[in-house]
């Protein structure tokens, strides 16, 4: 969002600098210190805020009293009251980035070709790069696609064939996806990470380098940097959340209480999230993750669907500085001082609003189907739905089978490979048909574990989604196991 809209303004002839907040010493938002090294190294008589701001009420009156206005873009969730800003762009319905784009174009849309000389390159980037970098932030924010927020994500997934920038060229590149049509998995899993990795251990600064550098050397550099960084900050999310699975295990309240709290002296603040994030998942239950700072501490909190984790913080705000975020995502900081006491009033107030039901994770199909009413028309039809992601997921299926096959697959031989057919007659034999495939092959990742519980002919349940493999200029079915068990079971 930040590179769309500085873009925008510096093409359009403005007199603007890209300013991005020190995660570990200015926190992640509008911030007094921030607004201060703002004064210094710029001193601004504006500053134009990009996915945050919307909560900061003493901050825009402390930028005011500094001769600064302020223009808030947003779409966290609003306070009780707004700040008194120049003006407020406040869309819940898209990412911090969306709001930047639609802001930005309508600025544009204000000016006349002959208002600008760069009118010609700004109107190719609204229709291709812009999209496309506007995407990565709504699939990296997790914002549901629906509505308007899910037109910026499929037509900015388009773009990315057209795009010319360095920056994300050497991305695609360095994690070698270049010839690939970009869906969100790619944006989620190998695109978002390498940028927001910079941001996490170092400056984020890079990363808005990286995606505006005209400079393809410089492109090259740093996505290769970035790249690194990346890998640094998986092997830290991977020894922090063993760290804290094993914290879990220990905890005497582990399974009383319906809310995991974990705290560290040492853990990066710039990883607190993903550790959040990942026990959420594991666990199905709201995790709030703290590490120590120099000044308190610094939280980050996941939620699951049913629990509106930052109105829960908000509900505790008498025990926290500042809280900001969505209904499954939140950070916030306490004072030193606060950490015991906080904890306390957030398990007493987590027992009273969440109930048993509330933790039972619920695995729901769209269509219960047979096998042999599964064929490559059908997988392609569902093409017409996409981009499938956050609030729009993939269509899942429900079947009953007979299982013919099963294999562990990989270097470490963690994923499942397995053989489905359907269930025909009083002795379960496969009839050959016409209309659509006799077996399905179904992928199981990290579930090795399954296959010593596995038997030929055995009758098992399985919901599923369904893609096209392609492999050696061949196209198959094949599907991708969300829930496996016995028929029996």
């Amino acid at each position: 969002g930040g590179a769309v809209l500085w873009e925008t303004l510096h093409l359009l002839g403005f007199k603007v600098r890209p300013y991005v907040p020190d995660r570990k010493k200015e926190g992640y938002g509008y911030s007094n210190l921030g607004i201060d090294n703002c004064i210094e190294q710029f001193n601004p008589g504006l500053i134009i805020t990009v996915d945050h701001g919307i909560t900061k009420i003493k901050e825009v009156e402390y930028a005011k009293s500094k001769k600064i206005r302020t223009i808030i873009t947003d779409h966290h969730l609003k306070g009780d009251a707004s700040p008194k800003a120049e003006a407020i762009f406040h869309i819940p319905a898209l990412s911090g980035s969306g709001v930047a784009y639609f802001f930005a174009k309508e600025i544009f849309n204000s000016f006349s070709p002959v208002q600008t000389q760069n009118f010609a390159s700004l109107q190719k980037n609204f229709q291709t790069d812009y999209l496309a970098l506007t995407s990565i932030g709504t699939i990296a924010d997790l914002v549901p696609l629906i509505g308007p927020s899910r037109s910026l994500v499929k037509y900015g997934l388009e773009s990315f064939s057209k795009i010319k920038r360095f920056g994300i060229k050497h991305i695609l590149k360095q994690a070698n996806i270049e010839d690939k049509k970009i869906t969100p998995y790619e944006v989620g899993f190998m695109i978002a990470p390498r940028i927001n990795a910079i941001g996490r251990l170092e400056h984020a600064i890079d990363a808005l380098r990286l995606l505006c550098t005209n400079d393809e050397k410089k492109a090259y550099d740093l996505a290769h940097k970035i790249g690194n960084v990346n890998v640094e900050r998986q092997e830290l999310v991977e020894k922090s959340v063993a760290e804290a699975r094993s914290s879990i295990g220990s905890d005497p309240r582990r399974g009383s209480d319906p809310i995991i709290i974990l705290v560290s002296d040492h853990w990066h603040e710039g990883i607190i999230g993903l550790i959040a994030s990942k026990i959420a998942e594991e666990f199905y239950r709201p995790t709030l993750v703290l590490t120590k700072t120099e000044t308190g501490y610094k939280g980050s909190a996941r939620s699951i669907p049913s629990f509106h984790v930052t109105e829960f913080l908000r509900s505790l705000k008498k025990n926290i500085i500042d809280v900001g975020g969505h209904k499954q995502a939140a950070g916030f900081t306490l004072e030193k001082d606060q950490l015991s006491i906080f904890k306390m009033a957030a398990f007493k107030l987590a027992n009273k609003l969440i109930k048993d039901k509330d933790l039972e994770r619920k695995i729901e199909a769209d269509l219960k189907i047979p096998i042999s009413k599964i064929n490559l028309d059908l997988v392609k039809s569902l093409e017409v739905l996409e981009p499938f992601g956050m609030g729009n997921s993939r269509p899942t299926f429900y079947s009953e089978g007979i299982l013919t096959g099963a294999q562990l697959l990989g270097k470490t031989q963690k994923h499942l490979k397995i053989w489905v057919s359907d269930i025909t007659g009083k002795t379960g034999s496969v009839i050959p048909v016409k209309t659509g495939i006799q077996i399905l092959e179904l992928i199981s990742f990290n579930n090795a574990e399954k296959f010593k519980t596995l038997s030929r002919g055995q009758k098992i349940k399985v919901v599923y989604n369904l893609d096209i493999n392609e492999w050696d200029n061949k196209k198959t079915v094949q599907g991708k196991v969300i829930f496996l068990e016995s028929l029996n079971d």
